[in-house]
């Protein structure tokens, strides 16, 4: 409980697998209120941007408000798909900032988004799985329970992780229950992106601390790699859930479970590379040679890729909240909750530029799309930068 009363957006992330009706939650209930009172540290100033990297802000738009929701944006070549927390899907043309098409589902989002180009799907905060085609709701389908992980849409199925741990697989077209796998795991989940993505012909699913990968076709289970165990001594200390967004590089895979490590699997050969301590709450990224991540604290840290050694940290931007990264050309680029986006070298974490959005904070890691920058805020402020 210590561990999180220092980092305020932490404070609403956990829910009780069996809802709000226990000791327990209520406890947890009444432990994570504790620490939305505490007051943060203050950043350090920044100082004046020296600009080592041009790059310009070329259009703006906006899309309602993400608020405090799992809302991952998406990039299908020239596009980014996005959902806001009322319940509206909109496609936005990377390179001009146009809108391509818009929806609403009608409902509330839990997250989004997951689409195929053809089909999108997002799941309502009444646990629907609503699948769109063309902006239109193709079907909806009441699911166990919440799910706070982007439906992933991919040959011809729909797959969805919810926070009973339950994996599904439907019909894309028509919501037709295929498989289902049911895992037992810790009390607790994360209110967070987990992971569940498709790498060749397997499915990747982060199921507790470890990565799992399965059959698409049956949902039988192919093998797993530990990326973390539980520990601890109550049920938030010992939760260990795997977050998004993980890092590829050809078949290596490396993960980020939540407050507890940050590893690399070797999915080919069902093989952990390696698996180092992490004190972070978001996902990670990579250039094939260093694995990136925004630990809890602000720091920014680099790994090996290859043995998962500490290659560089910087403290610059301690106490300010980070998204997860993206390696970009030559700059590993994160948010901050004050609306800065701020591009480091890879090759050292020194400071490149500096790029301003709303005072709402970056909501998710930024995304690149038709050679465009993408940053979203968590007042939907939608941005596009391109290099000088």
């Amino acid at each position: 409980m210590q561990q999180i009363s220092t980092h305020t957006p932490l404070c609403n992330q956990f829910l009780p697998r069996w809802g709000w009706r226990t000791l327990l939650s209520l406890a947890l209930v009444a432990g994570l209120g504790a620490c939305s009172s505490s007051k943060p540290p203050k950043p350090a100033d920044l100082g004046p941007n020296v600009v080592q990297l041009p790059v310009r802000q070329v259009w703006r738009t906006s899309i309602p408000a993400l608020k405090d929701v799992s809302l991952a944006p998406q990039v299908l070549g020239q596009e980014v798909v996005l959902a806001s927390a009322d319940g509206t899907v909109i496609a936005v043309d990377a390179a001009s900032g146009r809108e391509s098409w818009r929806a609403q589902v009608g409902s509330a989002l839990h997250t989004g988004v997951g689409s195929d180009g053809r089909r999108t799907a997002v799941v309502t905060t009444r646990n629907a799985l609503t699948v769109l085609e063309q902006g239109r709701t193709l079907w909806s389908q009441l699911l166990p329970a919440a799910s706070y992980t982007a439906p992933l849409v991919a040959g011809g199925r729909v797959f969805v992780l919810t926070a009973d741990r339950q994996i599904s697989a439907y019909d894309a077209q028509d919501g037709r229950l295929l498989w289902k796998l049911q895992r037992d795991g810790e009390p607790l989940v994360l209110r967070q992106q987990g992971v569940l993505q498709a790498h060749g012909n397997m499915l990747l699913a982060g199921l507790s601390g470890r990565l799992v990968a399965l059959n698409p076709d049956t949902g039988a289970v192919l093998w797993e790699a530990p990326i973390a165990a539980p520990r601890g001594t109550n049920d938030v200390e010992r939760l260990v859930d795997l977050v998004g967004p993980t890092a590829r590089d050809g078949d290596v895979v490396c993960v980020r479970a939540f407050q507890a490590s940050v590893g690399c699997v070797d999915v080919a050969q069902a093989r952990l590379l390696w698996s180092a301590p992490a004190k972070g709450s978001v996902g990670v990224a990579t250039d094939g040679q260093k694995v990136f991540g925004s630990e809890s604290n602000g720091v920014v840290q680099a790994w090996s890729r290859t043995d998962g050694g500490k290659d560089w940290s910087i403290q610059q931007l301690k106490h300010r909240q980070l998204s997860a990264p993206l390696v970009l050309g030559r700059s590993v680029i994160v948010g901050d909750s004050t609306g800065l986006v701020h591009m480091l070298s890879k090759q050292d974490g020194s400071p490149l530029n500096r790029l301003t959005t709303d005072s709402s904070g970056v909501a998710v890691a930024p995304v690149v799309a038709a050679d465009t920058l993408v940053v979203l805020t968590r007042n939907g402020g939608l941005y596009g930068f391109r290099p000088d």
